[in-house]
Order: structure tokens, then sequence, then C-alpha cells
């Protein structure tokens, strides 16, 4: 019986001083990474991690593998997802946020058709659950009492989302158009990840 998969988090540092070495998988939606990603990453949204399998593992055979997104919390949940299908990952502490903040590299396309002002995914959270809450409270006190269970539900998802460290949230703003530009290819990104 072989040895559990333990995922590895690196800091910034860590990472970029082994960067070369490293076939980098971004799993934020496709308007996050097009909005600015670590060199040579490839864009795998966490939605679509199951249907690249094959290819990360591929890769991971070929050396290490470290997973990115806006500031830790979705790469780490594809490691997991990733160690317990037996492939050995790292997460970057603090994500491409982190990475710019210590005054490293994003790399920005010349021809995007993503919009440079794409919100972070957590940044959309925020704003769709203050929205909900803010509407919710003026309903319930304008029209029904009732409607109060909107605050209280989206506060429940709150908590729910940090105890288990997921986004249900995130996972249905991330289908929205505006997250999902024309011109993703996730073909051409698990072809590159074949190449590696």
């Amino acid at each position: 019986m072989s040895a559990p998969v333990i995922p590895v988090t690196l800091g910034t540092d860590q990472a970029s001083s082994r960067l070369h070495e490293f076939t980098v998988i971004d799993v934020r939606t496709p308007a996050e990474y097009g909005s600015g990603h670590l060199p040579g990453a490839v864009n795998i949204p966490l939605d679509t991690l199951r249907r690249a399998l094959p290819e990360i593992r591929h890769a991971a055979e070929q050396g290490d593998v470290l997973v990115v997104c806006a500031s830790g919390a979705r790469s780490e949940n594809a490691c997991k997802q990733l160690a317990a299908e037996g492939i050995p990952t790292a997460t970057l502490s603090g994500g491409t946020g982190a990475w710019a903040s210590q005054g490293h590299e994003l790399h920005r396309p010349a021809v995007c058709e993503t919009p440079r002002n794409t919100w972070s995914m957590e940044r959309q959270v925020r704003f769709s659950a203050g929205s909900l809450v803010l509407i919710g409270v003026l309903l319930g006190f304008l029209v029904h009492p009732a409607l109060l269970l909107v605050p209280a539900a989206v506060a429940s998802g709150l908590v729910l989302s940090a105890v288990t460290n997921t986004c249900a949230m995130a996972v249905m703003l991330g289908k929205l158009p505006h997250n999902r530009p024309r011109g993703v290819d996730l073909e051409a990104a698990l072809a590159e990840l074949r190449r590696r």
C-alpha cells in the first residue's frame, strides 16, 4: 500500500525560486486568469479539475505541480482533490495576491478578451453576499418579516463556507458569462499539460 499524498504549501519566495521547475496550474475562472497570472501558468478552472485529471497526473509524473488561485483557498481545495487521486501537488500560500504583493511578475496577455477591471472571485462573492443581506434586511422591514430569512440564509452559507473551506456562491458566480469569456479553450490547456 502506498503512502497517502499530502499537499505541500509554498511561500511566494520558495515558489519563485523554483518556478521554472513547476507545471503551474491556475484554478481561477478564465476572467481572473486573464487579468494576470503566474508566468507559464495553465488555466484549469476548479470546476473542470475532474476532467483534467489524466493530464494533471501526466504533468505530475514529469515534475512538480504548483496549483494557484487568487488567495490560496481554491488551490488548497484543488490540491486536496488531487491528493485524493494520488497526485502530488503544492499550493501557493496567499495565491496570486501574495505573489503580486511581494513584487513578483504577473503575466498579462497583450491580447485578451477579458477586461482588465475584472473583479476577483473573492470580491464578487463579498459584493453578492453583502447585496443579498442588505436587500433581504430592507425587504424584511419594508415588505414582510419573513424576508429576513434571506440574510439569515446568506449568513448560514458564509459560516458553512468558512467551516468547509468551500464556496457554493463562488462556484455559481464562476459560471456567469463575464467569468467565462469567449475564446477560453480548455482543450488547449489540456494539450499544453500533455506536452509537459
